[in-house]
């Protein structure tokens, strides 16, 4: 985003679950910091993220669990990835 790039992200399967605050808290990723420090960071850059209703109501996270974080529908990725030029996943 600092160079300028539109960035959205979607979140699906067990990853959904890194939208639970206590999750978010827990996760430490080596060198990288918790991921309750990545979602600040994206919540500050006013990055839209999308959680799969799907797999977040197969998870038990619900839009309160998930604080200001959108459950979408599989269209909502298809529609993602015909708008990205590029897409990320690691």
């Amino acid at each position: 985003m600092e160079e300028g790039h539109e960035v959205q992200v979607f979140l699906a399967g067990d990853a959904v679950q890194l939208a639970r605050g206590e999750t978010a808290e827990a996760v430490q990723g080596a060198g990288t910091g918790n991921v309750a420090e990545h979602w600040d960071a994206l919540r500050a850059a006013g990055v839209p993220v999308y959680l799969s209703g799907m797999s977040s109501k197969a998870r038990g996270v619900h839009a309160q669990t998930a604080d200001g974080i959108e459950l979408a529908p599989p269209a909502k990725l298809v529609e993602l990835a015909t708008w990205a030029d590029t897409t990320l996943t690691y």
